[in-house]
């Protein structure tokens, strides 16, 4: 990106220097609203617009223009007496004390003139990462550090639903991180209240769905809040850039340049990308796994678990009540000892790309397994159909970002509605990366015995099959005999 230099005044030769271009200005400008321009506007060509004309060459060509007056532009310096694309009083950073977020604080300060609050959610990704977070922040620049502990919050109010929903995405994904996204820029959005920012900023690529996860999220909650999204402005291409900036500003980070896996870990799961994962036909390193053993190497023998569920969410673990974080905690460490939860998947980005992905939800995938099959007593054909159609439409959702939408607000309220009845336990048997239902209880349970049974019984009349075979099956013979002409 071309920088645009000595913004605030030209000199007595009046010109203005813009990366190899140097601009003649036919009379003295005394400041940038004369020109009526940031630096921001300066990607490519001259804005043909109003105001003033001046000569633009390079190499002894001229370029006539005119630049558009802009209401937004801006005399405020930055770090080092640098033009800001705009004047920003204090961004709330969500941060995770790693090598993008890290060089993201000084670009702030220098690009927009601002004070940088870091803030850092907790949604279970591990005590490790978050040790010296605060040092960390502050000599990146940041003023100040703001941790939250939100994985209560996390499970009960964001994956419960989608558990009770049965969303998944394409078939596998659990969605892991399209669920941790928006708590955390719910909480963003609270902080930046609380301290008073103008603006929100976050590091996710211009490539992947966690950009509109976040600034949908911004926008349904304070839409009056700015957003700066670095990855989409700024000079730096990849991991070497990045580390080059921080060296070149100080910054204290703890990384090289060898190429590593991109993880996102949460209480729910953790997601590996990148490396040789990013040719789908390269198998994964056994060593890349975190949460969960090689199935192989688990146990010989099998474990068996009982889930105890109200309402269609889970509430105890073998007889014992736990919040909904202990309860997901303690699954993780049962199911991961078994190889629970392992998926190996390509899928359909948001943005338009596939891009392959494994994930790691040992306690996530134990939960869905139980409220499915206590659905499948509490639930009629017609409910579990309609929900499941649902449930494909609330995933896409939840994946695209959309969980302050009020149709899936709509939706979460049906799937609270229709799974009032499913209460009861489930007992699972877990062996060598496998899942399997051994049991199901339910006081509110379709399933009849006596009905069901091949033996003989007063409500079920097997004569009566006849005739409801042949009025189901009349259209099939209709069109029979008109193929034959009868």
């Amino acid at each position: 990106m071309a920088q645009l230099h000595a913004i605030s005044s030209c000199s007595s030769t009046n010109l203005l220097s813009y990366g190899s271009y140097r601009v003649h200005c036919p009379r003295k400008l005394t400041s940038p609203q004369e020109l009526g321009v940031t630096a921001s506007e300066f990607h490519g060509r001259a804005i043909v617009q109003n105001t003033t004309n001046f000569g633009l060459t390079r190499e002894n060509h001229v370029v006539r223009a005119v630049l558009a007056s802009r209401s937004e532009a801006t005399t405020s310096s930055g770090v080092d007496g640098k033009v800001l694309r705009k004047k920003l009083n204090k961004v709330v950073l969500a941060y995770s004390g790693g090598l993008d977020t890290s060089v993201i604080v000084p670009w702030l300060r220098e690009n927009y003139g601002c004070e940088v609050v870091c803030f850092t959610a907790d949604v279970g990704q591990g005590l490790q990462e978050l040790e010296g977070l605060e040092q960390k922040a502050k000599a990146s620049g940041a003023c100040q550090l703001v941790v939250k502990d939100l994985k209560e919050e996390f499970v009960r109010d964001f994956i419960f639903p989608c558990l009770r929903a049965g969303a998944i995405y394409e078939r596998k994904y659990l969605l892991g991180t399209s669920m941790a996204r928006p708590v955390i820029a719910k909480a963003m959005v609270d902080v930046a209240e609380e301290v008073g920012a103008d603006a929100v900023s976050h590091g996710c690529t211009g490539k992947g769905n966690d950009q509109v996860r976040f600034e949908l999220t911004f926008f349904a909650l304070n839409p009056e809040l700015s957003v700066v999204a670095p990855w989409r402005e700024w000079e730096i291409t990849g991991r070497e850039d990045a580390i080059e900036y921080a060296t070149k500003h100080n910054v204290p980070v703890p990384v090289t340049k060898k190429s590593i896996y991109s993880r996102d870990r949460n209480l729910w799961h953790l997601s590996h990308e990148g490396d040789i994962l990013e040719d789908p036909a390269n198998e994964p390193n056994e060593d890349m796994y975190m949460m969960s053993v090689d199935p192989k190497d688990a146990p010989d023998q099998p474990e068996y678990v009982k889930i105890g569920i109200v309402e269609g969410l889970p509430v105890s673990f073998n007889g014992k009540e736990l919040s909904p974080a202990s309860l997901l905690a303690e699954l993780n460490e049962v199911g991961g000892k078994h190889g629970i939860g392992r998926i190996d998947m390509v899928e359909n980005r948001l943005v338009g790309m596939k891009s392959r992905g494994v994930y790691e939800t040992p306690g996530g995938t134990i939960l869905f397994s139980a409220v499915r099959e206590l659905e499948s007593l509490t639930l009629d054909r017609e409910t579990i159909q309609v929900k499941d159609s649902l449930a494909l439409k609330y995933a896409e959702l939840v994946y695209a970002g959309r969980w302050f939408d009020p149709l899936r607000e709509s939706m979460d309220a049906f799937m609270k509605e229709i799974t009032k009845t499913t209460s009861g336990s489930v007992t699972l048997k877990l062996y060598k990366g496998s899942v399997s239902v051994t049991g199901r209880e339910s006081p509110n349970s379709l399933y009849r015995q006596d009905i069901s049974s091949f033996e003989s019984g007063d409500i079920y009349n097997q004569a009566d099959a006849a005739g409801f075979i042949r009025l189901y099956g009349l259209p099939m013979r209709v069109r029979a005999m008109l193929e034959k002409g009868l």
